[in-house]
């Protein structure tokens, strides 16, 4: 799977691209927004057709980020952006691949919902969520732990028709 766009490129994680998944993922910049993972996970992952293990690219051919999608062979067609991480920040990457992964999803599965959860003290990425058409939808509170203390997560979702409305009206 690749996705293209003048400023961007999506594709499939590979081996050699661990290391850097590995090291954007738990920087300092990241670690307290999203869970981590071991070498093994992601090693396991990369190999699941059901997990889009994607490496962002900017269009130079620098690596920018990575996100994981979940559950492309869902029954209720509802599927799961199970991370998205940006290392070159303030440059708009987050929101671009969060716009190209959900026009691929909606435009080449049969997804009805696409879903994401984001840490109740992540605000710009839930602003960044909300503006490219994800609805909240509730908290779940004190759900993961955190070395010693508790945190929560909120889930946000957009549907189909909510996407094709918003295509539509761009």
């Amino acid at each position: 799977m690749i996705i293209h766009s003048e400023a961007l490129n999506l594709q499939r994680t590979t081996v050699q691209d661990l290391a850097f998944v590995l090291a954007i993922e738990q920087s300092e910049l990241n670690r307290i927004y999203i869970g981590q993972w071991s070498k093994e996970e992601h090693t396991t992952a990369l190999q699941d057709p059901d997990i889009p293990h994607l490496t962002i690219w900017e269009s130079i051919g620098k690596r920018v980020g990575y996100i994981i999608v979940t559950g492309l062979q869902e029954t209720h067609l509802a599927v799961c952006i199970k991370r998205i991480v940006i290392h070159s920040k303030g440059f708009g990457y987050g929101k671009l691949s969060l716009r190209l992964v959900t026009d691929w999803i909606f435009r080449h599965t049969e997804t009805h919902r696409l879903w994401l959860d984001v840490r109740e003290h992540n605000h710009k990425a839930r602003h960044v969520y909300e503006s490219c058409g994800f609805t909240p939808e509730g908290t779940l509170r004190d759900c993961i732990k955190v070395g010693e203390r508790f945190e929560s997560l909120h889930i946000m979702s957009i549907l189909r028709h909510e996407y094709m409305e918003r295509t539509e009206r761009q």
